[in-house]
C-alpha cells in the first residue's frame, strides 16, 4: 500500500492521506498538485509528502489524477508555509489556498468561460478541447462539474491548464481592464528650419498666412521661456488660435508632430550611467549595511524621507545579481509597484517581475513559473505581501521597504500573517539577508536594534542636501474663535495653496476618512442613520447621493427627511475627502483637483490613471487618504496640507501615536523633493501634543523613547507578545456566555495577564455579535508552548455543543 499526505485549499489543520498505486508511489516528487476527491468534489491538492503508513481513522480514498510532472512548489517554500501555520495558528490548507494563484487551484465548482475577443483556429483543438469550445460557444460559462459530464471522464483539469495557456478559456472571477497610458501630442520645429537662414525661409513662407505665423512665433516664446517639449495644448493655449491651425502647419512641414507617454521624456538612456553616483552619505550608508551583513542576518536602514534609499537598494540589488541570486522587493501598496517598477526597470531591463492580487491569473501562474525556473525575467521581484509566497529558486536579498506599514499585516481571511517578519525567516531559510527600510520604522524594529538583534545604519540627511520641509502647525480652536475658517480651510492654508498654485506647483492635501462626510444627523430629533447589519453610522457619498456602510456595503439612497420624526432639517457632521474636493472647487475655480482614495481607485490601472495624471501635471491638487503617505515621489509638489491630524491621534489604539508621528512624517516627506524647501501645514486642534511637536522637530528617537517608556508600564509589545482572539455569532447572549467561558479557561492556565472579554468600538458587524480577548506574552516565557496550551482549550471550546456555533478568529500579533 502506498501513500500520499496532500494539503488541501480548505481550512484543515492537517494534511489527508490518499491512496496512490506503486508506479505513481515513485513518481510524485513533494511539491506536486494532485487532484483528490472529497465530498463528491474535486480539489486541487498539493503532495507534503510520501510513505507507506496506512491512517488508522478513516478508509484513504484514491487520487484521481497527477496534475504536474515535476514539482510547482518548492521543499523550503512547504517549510516556510508550515512555520507560517504554526506561527499565525491557522491551517497549512489557509496558507496553501493564499500562496497560490488561483489559476492553479481548479477545483470542481470553479466557474469557466471563454474568451470572446479572440478567434480560434478550430483545427488546432484537439478533440476534446473542441467539445469544450463548443460547449462554450452554447452557454456563456461553465463549471469544471458540467465539463466532466460533457466529456464522461474525471481527468480534465489538464486539458482545461492547456486551454488556459493558448487563451482561448478563462476563470469567472477575472475581470479584464485594459489601461493605456495617455499618449499627449507634442510639436517640435522641422529639421530644415532649425538654422538661421532656414528661420529666413520660413517667415518668407509664412509671409501670408497670419495666424499660422503666429502660431509659430508663440512657439517660440514658449520654447526661450520653459526648457521642456512643448505640448499642442500648451501651444494653443498661449496663442490663443485652434488645433486646426497647427495641424495645417504640421501637414506644411513646418512643424513635426511626435507622441510621448508621460514621464518616459526624461527616461532616453543616458540616466542609467549617471544615477548610480551615490552621495558621499549614501556611499557610507552601503558600505556600513554590507558590513552589517557580515555579522547579523537583518539591518534597518533608517534615512529620512527622501533621503536616497531607493538608490541603495539598487546598488545591493546590483551586488546580489552579479553573484547569480534572486532578489524580493516587497511594498506595502499595490499603488507603489507602479513606480518602483518603472525605477527598476531602467536599471534592470527586463530582469523585473511584478507579482500582486490586482494581477489577472494567468500573469501570477507565469510570475510563478518563472520565479521556480529561477529564470532571467523573474531575478528581481518585486510585490505586495503576496510576493512572499512564490516558489524561489535561489534568494539571496530580501529588501521589505516602508517596514512600519500596517498593510503587511493580512488581516481577513486567514492566513494572518505580517509579511514583514514571515520575510525574515523565509530569509532565514534560505540564507539569505534582510534589508528594512524606512524613515519612521516600527517601534518594534528599532526596538530590536537597540538589543542588537538587527543591525542599524541611519541616514540623516536628504539627498542633494535638499532641507527637510518646514512645518506649520495651525490652531484650529483660534482659528474658529477668530471666525478665519472657509470650510475645513484655515485662512493661513488658503494662503499657502494660492501661492503654490501661482508659482505653477502642486499640492497634496491629505484627510484620512473617504465619502462626504461620516454622520448625518437630524437636526430636531438627533437621529442618525445606521447600518441594519453593522453598529456603525452610514457615510453619506456625495457624487453617487448614497448612504453607505464602510464595513459590509449596505447602502440606501440619501434621505430626504428625518427617517425616525419626519423632519427635514439634516446636516452633516465630519468630512472626508469627497467633501474636501468640493470645497477646493468653490475656493479655487481654475484649479484641476484630483481625489485619491479607496472609492477612486477600483480596478488595475486606477493607481496609475491618477498618479500619471498627477505627474503629468494635469492635477493640481491631490486629495487623498492615507495611500499618499506611502513612498510616492512626485518632483514638483512644494505644500501639503494635513486638514486634520486629531482624528489619528485619538483612535483607540495602543500605537495610535506611533501611527500618527509615521503617518504625518511620510505625508510630510512628500513635500519639496528637490531644490525648493518643501512646506507642510498641519491643522490642529491640539498644537502642543508631544506627538505633534515632534513631527515638527523631526525627531524620531523622541517618539520612540517616550512610546517605549509606555509600552512597558501597560504592558505592550515590544515587551509582550499580543494574541487578539475575535468571537463572533449571531445570539448576543450565546455569544456573551461563550466568550466569558473562554476567558475563564484561559486565565486559569495561562499565567499571564488575559483581557476581555470586551467588546470592540464596532460591536456587530454583518449581523455578527463581536466579542475581544486579549493575551498578553511576557518575553521570558516562551511562545510555542503558550500557543499550544492556548490551540488545547480553543480545541476544547469547540468540543462544548453550545458553543460550536461561535466562529473564533485567532490573529497572533494584530499589530
Amino acid at each position: 500500500m502506498f501513500f500520499v499526505e496532500v494539503i488541501l485549499p480548505l481550512s484543515l489543520v492537517k494534511p489527508l492521506t490518499y491512496r496512490i498505486s506503486e508506479a505513481e508511489f515513485y513518481f510524485i516528487k513533494k511539491g506536486m498538485r494532485v487532484a483528490v476527491p472529497i465530498k463528491s468534489k474535486i480539489y486541487t491538492g498539493l503532495v507534503l509528502d510520501i510513505h507507506q503508513n496506512a491512517p488508522n481513522l478513516y478508509e484513504a480514498k484514491e487520487i484521481h489524477q497527477i496534475l504536474d510532472e515535476k514539482p510547482i512548489a518548492t521543499e523550503i517554500q512547504i517549510k516556510h508555509w508550515l512555520w507560517v501555520a504554526d506561527y499565525y495558528m491557522c491551517g497549512i490548507g489557509d496558507v496553501y489556498r493564499g500562496a497560490f494563484p488561483s489559476g492553479l487551484l481548479l477545483e470542481s465548482e470553479t466557474i469557466i468561460s471563454h474568451k470572446t475577443d479572440i478567434s480560434v483556429n478550430q483545427n488546432e483543438l484537439s478533440d476534446e478541447e473542441f467539445l469544450i469550445y463548443e460547449a462554450l460557444q452554447q452557454q456563456s460559462s461553465l463549471k469544471v462539474q458540467d465539463i466532466i459530464s460533457i466529456l464522461n471522464k474525471k481527468n480534465i483539469f489538464p486539458i482545461l491548464q492547456k486551454m488556459m495557456t493558448k487563451d482561448i478559456i478563462v476563470l469567472e472571477e477575472e475581470i479584464k481592464e485594459n489601461y493605456k497610458p495617455k499618449l499627449i501630442r507634442y510639436v517640435k520645429l522641422h529639421s530644415k528650419y532649425e538654422s538661421d537662414q532656414g528661420l529666413g525661409e520660413l517667415l518668407e513662407v509664412l509671409k501670408n498666412a497670419s495666424k499660422q505665423k503666429e502660431i509659430v512665433l508663440a512657439y517660440f516664446q514658449i520654447s526661450a521661456s520653459e526648457k521642456k517639449p512643448i505640448t499642442v495644448k500648451r501651444l494653443v493655449e498661449v496663442s490663443n488660435s485652434s488645433s486646426t491651425i497647427v495641424k495645417a502647419l504640421i501637414e506644411k512641414e513646418i512643424f513635426e508632430e511626435y507622441f510621448l507617454q508621460h514621464d518616459r521624456v526624461s527616461f532616453q538612456g543616458k540616466a542609467s550611467e549617471k544615477q548610480l553616483q551615490l552621495s558621499e552619505a549614501q556611499e557610507i550608508a552601503f558600505t556600513r549595511i554590507k558590513e552589517n551583513f557580515i555579522e547579523k542576518e537583518v539591518c534597518l536602514l533608517h534615512g529620512v524621507t527622501s533621503s536616497g534609499k531607493t538608490e541603495i537598494y539598487i546598488k545591493l540589488i546590483e551586488e546580489y545579481l552579479a553573484l547569480g541570486k534572486q532578489i524580493l522587493y516587497l511594498l506595502p501598496e499595490i499603488a507603489l509597484t507602479t513606480q518602483l517598477v518603472s525605477r527598476l526597470r531602467l536599471h534592470f531591463g527586463d530582469k523585473v517581475a511584478v507579482f500582486h492580487s490586482k494581477y489577472s491569473n494567468n500573469e501570477r501562474v507565469e510570475v510563478w513559473k518563472q520565479t521556480l525556473e529561477n529564470a532571467d525575467k523573474a531575478q528581481i521581484v518585486i510585490g505586495a505581501r503576496s510576493a512572499l509566497f512564490l516558489p524561489f529558486a535561489n534568494l539571496g536579498l530580501l529588501i521589505t521597504d516602508e517596514e512600519h506599514e500596517q498593510t503587511f499585516k493580512q488581516v481577513d481571511p486567514a492566513p494572518r500573517y505580517h509579511a514583514r517578519d514571515s520575510a525574515i525567516v523565509l530569509a532565514n531559510f534560505h540564507k539569505a539577508k534582510v534589508l528594512l527600510g524606512s524613515a519612521t520604522p516600527s517601534i518594534e524594529t528599532y526596538f530590536n536594534t537597540q538589543t542588537d538583534k538587527y543591525g542599524l545604519v541611519s541616514l540623516s540627511e536628504r539627498y542633494n542636501n535638499v532641507r527637510m520641509p518646514e512645518i506649520v502647525l495651525v490652531d484650529l480652536k483660534d482659528k474658529h474663535f477668530r471666525k478665519r475658517m472657509t470650510g475645513h480651510f484655515s485662512d493661513l492654508l488658503i494662503e499657502e495653496i494660492a501661492e503654490a498654485l501661482s508659482l505653477g506647483e502642486q499640492v497634496i492635501l491629505f484627510q484620512n476618512r473617504r465619502g462626504y462626510s461620516p454622520i448625518i444627523e437630524c437636526m430636531t430629533c438627533g437621529h442618525v442613520p445606521h447600518c441594519q447589519q453593522c453598529d456603525v453610522s452610514l457615510t453619506f457619498h456625495k457624487h453617487k447621493n448614497q448612504l453607505r456602510c464602510h464595513y459590509c456595503g449596505y447602502a440606501i439612497a440619501k434621505p430626504t427627511h428625518c427617517h425616525s420624526c419626519s423632519s427635514i432639517d439634516l446636516t452633516t457632521k465630519g468630512f472626508g475627502t469627497e467633501q474636501i474636493e468640493q470645497e477646493l472647487v468653490s475656493l479655487f475655480p481654475k484649479a484641476k483637483t484630483g481625489r485619491m482614495d479607496q472609492d477612486t481607485t477600483r480596478g488595475k490601472f486606477g493607481f496609475e490613471k491618477i498618479i500619471d495624471s498627477f505627474k503629468s501635471r494635469e492635477i493640481d491638487i491631490l486629495v487623498g487618504t492615507q495611500m499618499l503617505a506611502k513612498g510616492l515621489d512626485f518632483d514638483n509638489v512644494s505644500l501639503v496640507g494635513i486638514m486634520n491630524a486629531d482624528n489619528m491621534l485619538h483612535h483607540p489604539d495602543f500605537r495610535a501615536f506611533e501611527r500618527s508621528f509615521q503617518m504625518m512624517t511620510q505625508v510630510a516627506g512628500r513635500a519639496g523633493r528637490t531644490e525648493k524647501q518643501g512646506k507642510v501645514v498641519i491643522q490642529t486642534y491640539n498644537p502642543n501634543h508631544n506627538t505633534i511637536q515632534q513631527v515638527t522637530t523631526h525627531n524620531y528617537i523622541g517618539m520612540y523613547k517616550e512610546q517605549l517608556y509606555d509600552r512597558q508600564i501597560y504592558k505592550y509589545p515590544p515587551y509582550f507578545r499580543i494574541i487578539k482572539l475575535t468571537l463572533k455569532h449571531k445570539d448576543f447572549d450565546k455569544l456573551k456566555e461563550g466568550s466569558m467561558w473562554l476567558y475563564q479557561v484561559l486565565s486559569q492556565n495561562l499565567n499571564m495577564p488575559v483581557l476581555g472579554p470586551e467588546e470592540p468600538a464596532i460591536s456587530r458587524i454583518r449581523n455578527e455579535y463581536l466579542r475581544t480577548i486579549l493575551i498578553k506574552i511576557p518575553q521570558n516565557l516562551p511562545l510555542g508552548g503558550t500557543k499550544k496550551t492556548i490551540q488545547k482549550i480553543l480545541n476544547s471550546f469547540e468540543a462544548v455543543a453550545q458553543y460550536r456555533a461561535i466562529k473564533v478568529i485567532v490573529n497572533v500579533d494584530f499589530y
